[in-house]
Order: C-alpha cells, then sequence, then structure tokens
C-alpha cells in the first residue's frame, strides 16, 4: 500500500532552546530524514500561531502556561508564546530535510482556535485539507513521527485511524511533554483508536 509520512512540528520551538522545548525534539531530526527516503509522500505540519493566539497564556490577564481553560470548543490547555508566524521560531529545525517534502500543512493559524491534529482544528470539524490531499494522492496507510507524542502526534494518529488509515506512530522518532501523566493517556487514546505503536 502507498505509504505517506507524516512529519508533525519539528520546529525550533519545540526543539531544545525553545519556549515549548520537548526533551530530546532535535534528537529525532536524524532518523525523520532517513525515512522520509521511502515514503510515497512526506507531509509536513506546522504550527503558524499569529501572535496573540488564544492558545497564549499571555493572551489570558491572570493565568500562566499549562493553566487549563475552557473554549466554546471544550478544554484548552494555555501555552507559552510559540511558533508566532514569521519567527524564527516557527521554523522547521534547521537540519530537517523539507526538500523531501511534497506538502506543508499550516495549523493554529485561526486566532480563536487552537489545532493539534494534521487533520482538523480543536473543534473537530474545521478540516486542515489533509485528508482531500492524501486521497487524491492515493496514500492508504499512513506512518507518524515528531512533536509531540502526547498532543499534536495523538490528535493526528487518531484523527487518522478515524478516518480509515491503518496508522503506525514510531515512538522512537517522536519526543512527548508529559503535561499531568499526558503521555500514558496518549498512549491508551492511540491503541484505543487502533493506531499502531511501533
Amino acid at each position: 500500500m502507498p505509504k505517506g509520512l507524516i512529519v508533525i512540528d519539528m520546529q525550533n520551538d519545540f526543539c531544545p532552546g525553545g519556549p515549548l522545548a520537548v526533551e530530546g525534539g532535535d534528537r529525532i531530526v536524524a532518523g525523520i530524514n532517513t525515512i522520509m527516503q521511502d515514503a510515497s509522500a512526506v507531509v509536513l505540519t506546522q504550527d503558524w500561531h499569529p501572535a496573540g493566539h488564544s492558545s497564549f497564556a499571555s493572551s489570558h490577564e491572570g493565568k500562566a502556561p499549562f493553566d487549563m481553560i475552557g473554549m466554546p470548543y471544550g478544554p484548552q490547555v494555555l501555552w507559552p508564546d510559540h511558533c508566532v508566524q514569521g519567527t524564527r521560531g516557527a521554523e522547521f529545525h534547521p537540519d530537517l530535510a523539507t526538500d523531501h517534502a511534497d506538502m506543508i500543512v499550516r495549523k493554529g493559524f485561526n486566532p480563536a482556535v487552537d489545532s493539534y491534529s494534521a487533520f482538523y482544528e480543536n473543534d473537530h470539524e474545521t478540516p486542515t485539507g489533509l485528508h482531500g490531499y492524501l486521497r487524491s494522492r492515493g496514500i492508504t496507510e499512513l506512518v507518524m513521527v515528531g512533536l509531540a507524542t502526547d498532543f499534536c502526534v495523538n490528535y493526528s494518529a487518531v484523527d487518522a485511524a478515524r478516518l480509515g488509515y491503518p496508522v503506525t506512530v514510531l515512538r522512537d522518532l517522536c519526543r512527548g511533554i508529559d503535561l499531568d501523566g499526558s503521555f500514558e493517556l496518549a498512549l491508551k487514546d492511540m491503541r484505543d483508536a487502533g493506531v499502531t505503536l511501533a
């Protein structure tokens, strides 16, 4: 089956030195570059927030990073400002082989809605267009890698499984945040959705 590789959010702000750094996030770049060469299609996702995004703690008086608030679409973690459009932090890690990418999906650009999944914004209704692209390319199976295991990788993998794709997440080419037990919960969510954790 034609396999698509979805590389999730390998951006400077999620790597060491960034405001939302995932420990060891930079160490998976070389391995991702290697497996890109075997994929029928390579899609990169990119967090792409406007300044003052509603998911930033700085946009809510009296709130701190990692506080939870209610949004019209459900609970929302408040994050440090990150991946602001046009900044170095929003750029892909400099060692990532972006020339292999067939498509870049930018997400989180709606200032009122956060977006973890490569397929839908966090309202679980607004599509990114990725599903249509994969269908047009005849991609029937997906492999996912990147950052972070317990948020954007998890949401993307679960949505892909719900859309009918066989999905494999390569755990050694992902890294997680583990916010209050979110890592183990994400692994359970993915298993429950039928995602293969390799």
